[in-house]
């Protein structure tokens, strides 16, 4: 490889970074509610803005055992008995559209906030 052909690829990699960043920091908006599915059927919409606790288990129509956390504006699964536990990892979510999924259980976490800007007006 050539000197240039190294600072071409640094380049589109610092572009790449900043541009993540702008999109995280600047376009996505906090979201405020965090809406829980079972199997594609909306279960429970918890506000991001009171701590929660909730368990879903099987009696619940779950596959399995989830705990999910609200606190501080963020969203977690606090702990799962799936496997993998690839939903327990994921980490705290707050910005609209963002998702844990917890696919042994068919759980999904989404973030939405409410709309109050109108889009647009038809007459």
């Amino acid at each position: 490889m050539k000197k240039n052909d190294i600072i071409l690829a640094a380049s589109f990699v610092v572009v790449a970074i900043i541009c993540a960043i702008f999109i995280q920091v600047v376009i996505k908006k906090a979201g405020n509610v965090a809406v829980v599915s079972i199997d594609g059927q909306v279960y429970k919409e918890l506000s991001l803005n009171v701590n929660t606790k909730l368990e879903i288990d099987a009696a619940v129509g779950a596959d399995g055992y989830n705990f999910i956390v609200i606190e501080n504006g963020y969203a977690y699964m606090k702990d799962a008995d799936c496997t993998d536990k690839i939903c327990v990892h994921q980490g705290r979510i707050s910005k609209v559209g963002e998702t844990i999924v917890c696919l042994p259980h068919k759980v999904v976490i989404e973030i939405k906030g409410k709309n109050t800007e109108l889009d647009a007006v038809v007459q």
